[in-house]
């Protein structure tokens, strides 16, 4: 259960501001989070996760209120490049860039993520003493 929307024009740095707050969530709580923020990137990330809800429960027949957001991230799409012109003759080029934002939705619970670099290697030696 995925969507993807690409060539969005946004840069990538503000899209993954609104997609860090949801990334975990159950999907109830994640489109009441979009919904409140005020950003262009919280717009379009609502629209991808709404997408990737109706694909659940068309393709699969499950129910929003088991999903949660198990991947999400930003990845940068093409650059629009452009010219400004300048004072005698000069030409200042301006980037516009693009997003591909994803989203990919897990059933049940969501599981505690562990964050930074030490809780990786906090959550790797715990996984090696349970076994």
């Amino acid at each position: 259960m995925k969507a993807v929307a690409r060539h969005v024009r946004i840069p990538p740095r503000k899209a993954r501001l609104a997609i860090d707050l949801v990334r975990g969530k159950p999907v109830g709580e994640a489109l009441v989070i979009l919904q409140r923020l005020p950003n262009k990137s919280a717009r379009i990330a609502k629209k991808v996760l709404e997408s990737a809800v109706a694909n659940a429960v068309h393709n699969d027949g499950l129910s929003p209120s088991v999903l949660y957001i198990e991947r999400a991230y930003v990845d940068e799409g093409p650059r629009w490049k452009r010219i400004l012109p300048k004072d005698r003759g000069r030409a200042f080029r301006i980037l516009k860039r693009t997003s591909h934002i994803t989203i990919e939705l897990g059933i049940g619970a969501p599981q505690a993520q562990p964050r930074g670099r030490r809780a990786r290697s906090t959550a790797a030696s715990q996984q090696e003493e349970q076994k």
